[in-house]
């Protein structure tokens, strides 16, 4: 049974509306589901390296990348085959999308398990002969402007990898409050940011099973700016509450209230969902 929202715009309220068969339909071949999550997680491995190929076979002479660090799993995974196929990845920059900061604007501590940068130098860096590693860029508080300086030196994004938070954030481009500008919103870099409520709470679930106080306040993210200008913007949904998110990020308006709508203005983007996210996002008790 549709239910009718006040606060909510006709159009996402038609979009929130929507059942299995009608956004599976209206999504069409741009979507690939998966039974599993590992499924997806290992999808996500191959897609990864599967462009990097494409890329240097189109004549890239270095590729670059913005990855997520969750979902988690694929980092070892791709280590995994590259290791076990001879595939170096001394050709790839990735730009990790961003990072948990203490509330004095600093990174958290390598040794903090919440750490992006840390996960990945051990998922990833560590498990990989020197001569066949990526080279790995963290967003800094100290030289936020990096990630722009070294992205035009690469020559622009090829790929970014992206999941989507509860709030609509991609990476953490969480939704600011009273101003809906899309085009302003679109065009923000990297910066740090304050998380909001339900993104702490959301995250405290997987990571600090429900430990919301052990969730940082401040993140650094790359912006919406470098989401946007890659030439494919990949998005990887795997969570239950994502029911809602998918929903509204590809047939609810364009708006910087809901930040991953805009992947609706990419001119090639795709998205990867575990079955599960399919599902309406309506009530049932347990």
């Amino acid at each position: 049974m549709a239910h009718s929202y006040d606060d909510l715009d006709p159009e996402t309220q038609t979009a929130l509306g929507l059942t299995r068969d009608d956004l599976l339909s209206k999504l069409g071949p741009r979507a690939t589901v998966y039974s599993s999550n590992e499924q997806m997680i290992q999808a996500l491995a191959d897609q990864i390296i599967a462009d990097y190929r494409t890329c240097l076979d189109a004549g890239r002479d270095q590729v670059a990348m913005i990855v997520p660090v969750g979902p988690v799993g694929q980092s070892q995974l791709i280590a995994n085959r590259c290791r076990a196929e001879e595939i170096s990845l001394s050709r790839l920059t990735l730009f990790v999308m961003d990072e948990y900061l203490t509330d004095a604007g600093q990174w958290i501590p390598d040794d903090d398990p919440l750490s992006f940068r840390a996960h990945m130098q051990r998922n990833l860096l560590d498990l990989l002969p020197e001569g066949m590693r990526p080279d790995v860029i963290v967003p800094d508080p100290a030289d936020p402007d990096r990630v722009g300086r070294e992205i035009h030196r690469l020559g622009g994004i090829d790929v970014t990898y992206a999941g989507v938070g509860i709030t609509g954030h991609l990476a953490f481009n969480e939704p600011l409050p009273g101003d809906t500008t899309t085009e302003y919103f679109a065009d923000l870099p990297t910066r740090i940011v304050p998380l909001l409520p339900e993104t702490r709470l959301i995250n405290s679930v997987p990571a600090a099973r429900g430990n919301v106080q052990r969730i940082p306040r401040l993140a650094i993210t790359v912006g919406m700016r470098e989401i946007l200008g890659a030439r494919a913007l990949r998005i990887f949904m795997n969570r239950h509450w994502q029911s809602a998110a998918i929903r509204r990020l590809a047939f609810g308006p364009v708006t910087a209230a809901f930040p991953a709508s805009l992947a609706q203005t990419h001119p090639d983007w795709t998205l990867d969902l575990v079955d599960h996210v399919l599902d309406q996002p309506e009530p049932e008790l347990a």
